[in-house]
């Protein structure tokens, strides 16, 4: 009996892309398994047919021969042992190819090169370091490749030799009827390559741990949670895989003038009373040096006042920010006799006076008594 075309058995089109081949099959495999349809020979048929279809349309050669002579460009008693596309069972890569990216397994072994881990560099800095810029040098705990062995694990002048348990793959499968499972091999722990004498240097790991000492150029403008990366300075990879890559985060120390909010810089400056009913001028800090401010007669508490430009320039560009300077009227203390009697002359002095010399304070009382007259009525 002829057979189906495989693009057809799939349900794609001639064109399709590797995601959607995949996706396609998946869906047939998980619908025809088995295990899903006990005793029923036509889902066991649609099943061996969908994995056919996908053992020659995956692989690369083989699908372009596919797509020019057909059937003929794939015969399987052109492989070797005459056993059809890989030989074996036809359900045995059932889990590795539908759940193997779910669970991480695969069919590929453990052997190939490895990326690095990247790494974390907790970085604590002044306000002033982090507004202006600076560069500083860390030291870095990683692992490095060992120059023993040259980041294989072997002992100098031997090698790894390929797994007997696995051949080499990294995984073993166990298998039940159609049900079969796949998993790391306990042997070579997913490696596919078994060290028999290791490095005395790094005890067969390829890695040893090291301090580096990294020079990090800080830009102006920083702030907290900010990361500098470093590329390739995380953990060397294994198996001659790149190095990871290590992130520098941020992190401002409290100011004991100065709080920043986004680009502004907040400050509180305490003030006498005769400063802010009379008005005068105050010796404002700031981050490149020492500024007047003129405070105004009768200036309230809790008054703000903007000093533009005198805050940060953000990491990220545009104009800088603020100075923002918030006043609190102090209240004096520890008054000897002569000063609390003058106090109290000029405090009845200005209750005479009224809401002439104290506006909030005969407005707020004048709130108050609409308050218990409401109550009263």
């Amino acid at each position: 009996m002829s057979k189906r075309d495989y693009y057809d058995v799939l349900g794609v089109s001639r064109d399709v892309n590797e995601a959607d081949l995949k996706k396609a099959y998946r869906r047939l495999a998980m619908k025809y398994h088995p295990d899903r349809n006990q005793n029923n020979s036509e889902a066991e048929t649609k099943f061996k047919e969908a994995k056919e279809a996908y053992d020659v349309l995956s692989d690369a050669q083989k699908r372009a021969a596919y797509d020019q002579f057909g059937h003929a460009g794939v015969d399987p008693s052109a492989a070797a042992g005459g056993g059809g596309f890989g030989g074996g069972d036809p359900f045995s890569d059932i889990f590795g190819d539908v759940f193997g990216d779910i669970f991480g397994g695969g069919r590929r072994g453990g052997s190939r090169a490895r990326r690095g881990s990247d790494l974390r560099y907790n970085l604590e800095l002044s306000l002033e370091d982090a507004v202006a810029g600076t560069s500083v040098n860390i030291r870095v705990p990683t692992l490095v490749s060992c120059e023993s062995c040259d980041g294989t694990g072997a002992k100098k002048g031997t090698s790894a030799t390929t797994c007997s348990t696995c051949g080499g793959v990294g995984q073993v499968r166990m298998q039940q009827g159609f049900f079969s499972v796949q998993q790391t091999c306990p042997n070579c722990r997913g490696q596919g390559r078994t060290i028999n004498d290791p490095c005395p240097d790094c005890h067969g790991q390829g890695r040893k741990q090291k301090h580096k000492t990294l020079s990090v150029k800080v830009p102006a403008g920083v702030d907290n949670g900010d990361r500098i990366r470093l590329a390739g300075e995380g953990e060397v990879g294994e198996k001659g895989g790149p190095s990871g890559d290590l992130y520098v985060q941020i992190q401002v120390k409290p100011h004991p003038i100065f709080r920043r909010e986004e680009n502004d810089l907040m400050c509180e400056m305490p003030i006498s009373i005769g400063t802010a009913a009379l008005g005068g001028e105050l010796e404002v800090p700031t981050l490149n040096g020492r500024l007047k401010l003129k405070i105004p007669a009768e200036t309230q508490s809790g008054k703000v006042f903007r000093m533009r430009g005198k805050g940060v320039k953000s990491v990220r560009g545009g104009a800088a920010g603020d100075l923002l300077c918030r006043v609190n009227v102090e209240t004096p203390v520890n008054l000897n006799s002569r000063q609390k009697e003058l106090l109290h002359e000029f405090d009845v002095s200005i209750q005479q006076a009224g809401k002439h010399h104290s506006p909030q304070s005969a407005s707020w009382m004048d709130r108050v008594k609409s308050f218990f007259d409401e109550l009263t009525s």
